[in-house]
C-alpha cells in the first residue's frame, strides 16, 4: 500500500515540476511554479519514505524524488540566505536623504480591519504607502489618516479587486494612471521627487492572476509585466517597481520581467519574504513585490504583521547611491528574451481585445 501511494504522490510531483518548466501560458501550468518550496517538501518526505517501499520499486522512487527536490531548490535556493545577495547593502553613513521607504499593502478588499493598517503606517512611518484592491470604503479610513502626513497622492478606487492608492510624503511629478493591457486593471507611473531635487522613477502594479476565476492563461499579467520591463529598460532612471504581481520572485515570467527590464530583486540572497497567503502558514509564497534599479542599495527590508488580509505588507528602505551601480550584477536579456517580451505583449493585447 505504502508503495502505491508512494508511486502516484511522486508521479504528481513530476508533473508539477516538469509542467512548471513548460513555456505555456495555461493557469494551471504556471499555478506550478507557485507552491516549489511546498513541492520539494513533499517530494523530500516521499524521498524518505520511499526507504520503506517495495524492492523492485524503491530505487525509481528514491532517483525521482530527488530529482524533484534538485529541480526545486534550483529556483527557490537563489531567495534565501545560502546564495550571494543581489542588491548590496547600504553604507552605515549614506544620505539618508536619498533613502526611500515603501510600504506595499495589498489590503483584501471586503477586509474591514483598516486600523490595523494604520497603526504600521503610523508606528513605521514610511515615505510612500501603496495600497492594492482599495476601494471607496477604504478610501474613506485612509484618506482622514494620512492625507496630512502624506499629502501626494493618487487614488484608484475601484470594486474589483484591482483599485489602488498611492500615498506619498515626497512630490509625486507627472504621477499617471495607465490601462495597460485591460481597461479595468490600472497601474500608476509617476516619479518621485527627493529632497534634494533628484528624481526616482516609479511603477505600481497588479495585473491580473491566471486562475479559473481570473483569466484562463498568465497572457494579461506577463504582458503587463513585461511591457513595463520594456518602458524601464528604454529609460534607464533610477527605477522602482513595486505591487501584488499575483506572480511568484521565482516564476520564469517574474525572472524575464528582472531581465527585459535590467531591475533586481532585493530578496535575492536574503530571504523570500512570503506575503500570501497570511491565513496559511504552510501555503505562502512571495507574490508582493519591490524591485530596484542598480542605482540603488538596501538598508532594509522586511514582512509586516498581519492587516486581517490574506496578504501581509513589505517594506523595504533603499537608498539612491548611484556611484555603486557598477558593484551590482543586474540580469541582462539577451535577443531571444525581447523577442519572447514582444510575443507575450503582443498576444496578450490581441486576448484582450478578444
Amino acid at each position: 500500500m505504502l508503495t502505491l501511494v508512494l508511486t502516484v504522490a511522486t508521479a504528481i510531483l513530476l508533473a508539477a515540476s516538469t509542467l512548471g518548466r513548460v513555456p505555456i501560458h495555461q493557469w494551471w501550468a504556471r499555478a506550478c511554479e507557485f507552491p516549489r518550496l511546498q513541492i520539494a517538501s513533499l517530494a523530500a518526505l516521499c524521498l524518505v519514505l520511499s526507504a520503506f517501499a517495495d524492492a523492485d520499486a524503491r530505487l525509481w522512487l528514491m532517483l525521482a524524488n530527488a530529482l524533484v527536490v534538485a529541480a526545486q531548490l534550483y529556483r527557490i535556493l537563489p531567495y534565501t540566505r545560502l546564495t550571494p545577495i543581489t542588491v548590496n547593502p547600504t553604507d552605515p553613513d549614506g544620505d539618508e536623504s536619498r533613502c526611500v521607504t515603501l510600504l506595499v499593502a495589498n489590503v483584501l478588499t471586503p477586509n474591514r480591519q483598516a486600523s490595523k493598517l494604520i497603526e504600521q503606517i503610523h508606528e513605521h512611518k514610511p515615505d510612500v504607502v501603496l495600497t492594492l484592491e482599495s476601494d471607496d470604503w477604504w478610501q474613506e479610513q485612509l484618506d482622514p489618516a494620512l492625507d496630512e502626513g502624506w499629502p501626494h497622492s493618487v487614488k484608484i478606487p475601484l470594486d474589483n479587486l484591482y483599485g489602488m492608492h498611492l500615498y506619498s510624503r515626497l512630490p509625486l511629478p507627472e504621477a499617471e494612471v495607465k490601462w495597460l493591457i485591460q481597461d479595468d486593471i490600472p497601474s500608476i507611473h509617476s516619479w518621485l521627487e527627493l529632497p534634494d531635487g533628484g528624481r526616482i522613477r516609479f511603477y505600481a502594479l497588479h495585473p491580473r492572476p491566471p486562475a479559473p476565476s481570473e483569466s484562463e492563461t498568465s497572457l494579461w499579467r506577463d504582458g503587463e509585466l513585461l511591457l513595463v520591463g520594456q518602458m524601464i529598460h528604454r529609460d534607464p532612471k533610477p527605477t522602482l517597481a513595486a505591487g501584488d504581481l499575483n506572480d511568484v520572485a521565482w516564476s520564469r515570467s517574474t525572472r524575464m520581467f528582472c531581465r527585459v527590464s535590467h531591475m533586481m530583486d532585493p530578496r535575492r540572497g536574503r530571504g523570500m519574504f512570503s506575503t500570501f497567503h497570511a491565513q496559511y502558514p504552510f501555503l505562502r509564497w512571495p507574490l508582493d513585490h519591490i524591485f530596484v534599479s542598480e542605482h540603488f542599495t538596501l538598508t532594509h527590508m522586511r514582512r509586516l504583521k498581519s492587516i486581517g488580509s490574506d496578504h501581509f505588507p513589505i517594506m523595504a528602505t533603499l537608498c539612491l547611491q548611484p556611484s555603486r551601480k557598477d558593484e551590482h550584477d543586474a540580469p541582462e536579456a539577451d535577443g531571444d528574451d525581447r523577442e519572447d517580451a514582444a510575443e507575450t505583449i503582443r498576444e496578450a493585447r490581441e486576448e484582450s481585445q478578444d
